[in-house]
């Protein structure tokens, strides 16, 4: 089989996998139910599985018609098809400051699922209600990876990377009043934080999030060491 296949409006990539760890995924925000279709249809034939974002709940329903044995999650606008064929160990941790971050957190929560991960969600433990985060500290401290979700002025992530000697990778998202500015305020606020070994992806990029996640301890699963000669 060639690496890829050229259907016209789309060249669907069967190297992925090899190349990347994972199947290619399908962006289906701006594509026609039927474009998608047929893409899921030569990754399912490939891979046996697929995972499509940001698709709504009409082509959702359209979709499983034409892929029975997929599942359709209208927060996250999510749908796969297939599990995961590998399983890493270790806890990926996704927390959210609020319910309206939902939709990211989701995102993040499905997709590292897919991918082989074990997810815990904690969510609407956000700052403004500091107490409601503490009360989980232990379980916080225990994830290997956290993604943490938050709009508004996004504080979240900062509170979370003082408390932990893990991973953090902080989402912004586009929740929040004016100043907020659609997702700008918290991510310059997250790009800015003094807490160490925090990472930052896009405005609502939980998909994002859980692919970083995921690489990290499919990493620690493999048990990569290189020799290092000091001369």
């Amino acid at each position: 089989m060639e690496n890829f296949e050229d259907l016209g409006f789309s060249k669907v990539d069967y190297d992925r996998e090899k190349r990347q760890g994972f199947p290619e995924v399908i962006y289906g925000e701006g594509k026609t139910t039927e474009q998608i279709q047929l893409i899921m249809g030569k990754l399912i034939a490939t891979h046996g599985r697929v995972m499509v974002t940001r698709v709504d709940e009409e082509k959702g329903e359209r979709l499983i018609e034409a892929f029975p044995l997929a599942q359709y999650d209208p927060v996250s606008r999510i749908l796969i098809y297939g599990t995961p064929t590998k399983r890493f160990g270790g806890e990926v941790m996704v927390l959210c400051a609020g319910t309206s971050d939902l939709f990211v957190a989701e995102e993040a929560a499905i997709t590292a699922e897919w991918m082989g991960c074990n997810v815990k969600r904690l969510y609407d433990v956000g700052v403004a209600g500091i107490d409601r985060l503490l009360a989980y500290r232990e379980e916080i401290t225990a994830a290997s990876v956290l993604i943490v979700v938050a709009g508004m002025e996004g504080a979240l992530p900062s509170v979370v990377g003082g408390l932990v000697q893990r991973p953090v990778i902080a989402v912004p998202t586009s929740v929040g009043y004016g100043a907020h500015l659609q997702g700008i305020t918290p991510l310059l606020a997250m790009l800015s934080s003094c807490a160490s070994g925090m990472s930052v992806v896009n405005i609502d990029n939980g998909f994002g999030a859980a692919y970083q996640a995921t690489l990290i301890l499919k990493l620690v699963s493999e048990g990569v060491h290189h020799e290092n000669t000091i001369s």
